[in-house]
């Protein structure tokens, strides 16, 4: 949408100085050293009496320096003098955090752990762990930052370590673990569609992807595992489809081979494109097949492009328009409302700068984003219209893609009153990654859906996932003329200008609540390819993501 509005004794050292602060050296207890700021006066702190308990005032009010100062220490010392029990009373969440720091010395193996805290900024207290993880005669130095983050508790206000797993490991989520030992799945050797080598060393956003193709293709391409310190998601994480992770490796084991459709050049070209672009995701396909050419994230912690859930705004006008115009509640230059505002199911919605078209056209307001010449249609449309017409035409919401790793495949729920009317901007309650949006495209320019694939079937003999039914040749034409109108006249027009050819595009904004601005779109096509990315809180999606879109469609002329 662009810009809706809406209604074991111990043997101890001397004290040593870390970063210009006093610090005490432990051993013992099998993760025995650690460095801390200000010595150990927190270690005996591990069965405090709450304040409540005990009758004294409630704490409240925003945290002192030395609160949080206290806090950290009390918990990063007992962790790393072994007293689990100490540390996990120190967290909102004492079960959780014993269970994980237990974990983190029987199942991960890792021990000999230093600890430096690095400077609190309010109450978030960084720190860096060095180790060393073993696996019978194997062993390997660990090295990576984290950080903390105290809060009051509520009901006695104590200054508690606020649990989430990512406290021990930030590439862990709430529920994942770690463990070292022989990997269930083994390595691939994972190659572009040319039979180069693909490595994050080379490709940063190859990581997760990487990460999906071990888990679907691991125990099929013929390789055999190695010994790794790994992240073994959890319920949660496996719901939202995120692949286990890789983060020391022990004793290699022997790749198998995957080939994907991935180009070289383009993908490097998308790897440049998000780089030093926060938030931004891309996807480039080729529109008669479904092939995934590219893919890049700037974030390399999860995949985005292929496994984002975001509400897609305006892109989403184009599966919209699809609809209107099938029920003749639309065409592409009969007279179409523009309003400033619509009011429906008790929200009012409104244009950006609240413009308005008086006597305008569809094409006009598609061209222009219009928010109320699509919410003003939601009177005449059933609850589940959109719904259909995302399944039966584009692909979408059926989850049941397979692509070769782990991806989302769109929502657009049944939704009533102004939650529909919201979904018919790309809000409510759609959802979308980079991937879904880009096969959007690629229908449109196609004229039918093709599932996005990595890795192409033959490869496993797995069905690819297809629609119901093709948009009519009037639909299809008139749909064609909207996003060629937009990339050239249009709010595409600036990014698009210079891609040339047979080209089509549509701009998007989704507000997200929480953020300072909204998250830009942009989806388009030109000749065989098709592409869609996206920029959280990047504002207008012309200004944000357009130019990365139009910059890898140039790249594939």
């Amino acid at each position: 949408m662009d810009s809706r509005r809406a209604a074991a004794g111990r043997r101890k050292t001397s004290p040593a100085v870390v970063g210009g602060v006093a610090a005490v050296v432990v051993a013992g207890a099998g993760i025995a050293a650690y460095t801390l700021y200000g010595g150990g006066a927190a270690a005996e702190e591990g069965a405090r009496t709450s304040a409540a308990a005990a009758g004294a005032k409630v704490k409240t009010g925003p945290l002192s320096a030395a609160e949080v100062t206290r806090t950290a220490q009390r918990f990063l010392t007992a962790w790393q003098k072994g007293d689990v029990a100490a540390a996990a009373a120190a967290t909102d969440d004492a079960e959780a955090a014993e269970a994980l720091l237990t974990g983190y010395a029987e199942d991960a193996r890792v021990r000999d752990v230093t600890l430096t805290a690095g400077t609190p900024s309010g109450g978030t207290v960084p720190f860096s762990v060095k180790a060393t993880v073993a696996h019978g005669r194997s062993t390997e130095p660990l090295a990576y930052d984290s950080a903390l983050t105290v809060a009051r508790r509520a009901g006695d206000g104590e200054p508690l370590v606020a649990w989430h797993a990512s406290v021990v490991h930030p590439d862990l989520r709430d529920g994942d673990r770690l463990v070292t030992g022989e990997a269930g799945t083994p390595p691939v050797r994972a190659l572009d569609r040319d039979g180069g080598e693909l490595t994050a060393a080379t490709y940063p956003s190859m990581g997760t992807v990487l990460d999906g193709l071990r888990e679907t293709y691991g125990k099929k391409a013929g390789g055999r595992p190695g010994v790794e310190l790994r992240v073994v998601r959890g319920k949660e994480s496996r719901a939202a489809k995120a692949s286990d992770k890789t983060l020391l490796e022990l004793s290699g084991g022997t790749p198998g081979t995957v080939r994907t459709t991935l180009d070289p050049g383009l993908q490097d070209a998308a790897e440049k494109q998000v780089a030093g672009k926060a938030g931004a995701s891309v996807v480039l396909l080729r529109a008669s097949t479904g092939e995934i050419l590219a893919v890049a994230n700037s974030g390399h912690g999860f995949n985005t492009a292929f496994q984002g859930s975001l509400a897609p705004g305006s892109t989403m006008k184009v599966i919209t328009a699809s609809m209107l115009i099938d029920k003749k509640l639309a065409s592409v230059d009969g007279k179409h409302p523009c309003p400033k505002y619509f009011s429906y199911g008790g929200w009012t919605f409104q244009n950006d700068d609240e413009f308005e078209i008086k006597d305008g056209t569809f094409r006009a307001s598609f061209a222009r984003s219009c928010n109320t010449a699509f919410i003003s249609q939601a009177p005449k449309l059933e609850n589940d219209d959109l719904t259909e017409q995302a399944k039966e035409v584009f692909g979408l919401s059926m989850n049941n893609w397979s692509v070769g790793v782990p991806t989302f495949d769109g929502a657009v729920p049944v939704q009533s009153a102004a939650s529909m009317a919201a979904s018919l901007i790309g809000q409510g309650g759609v959802r979308m990654s980079p991937l879904n949006m880009a096969s959007v495209a690629a229908t449109v320019r196609s004229g039918g859906f093709h599932q996005p694939y990595l890795v192409a079937p033959s490869v496993d003999g797995r069905r690819l996932a297809t629609a119901s039914r093709t948009m009519s040749a009037s639909t299809l034409a008139q749909l064609r003329q909207l996003m060629s109108y937009t990339a050239a006249h249009g709010t595409a027009a600036a990014a698009m200008a210079g891609v040339g050819g047979d080209a089509g595009a549509k701009t998007g904004s989704a507000e997200v609540d929480g953020q300072d601005e909204p998250n830009g779109w942009f989806i388009a096509y030109r000749g065989d390819l098709a592409a869609a990315g996206v920029v959280q809180q990047g504002g207008h999606g012309a200004d944000s993501a357009g130019p990365i879109v139009a910059a890898l469609l140039k790249a594939g002329a």
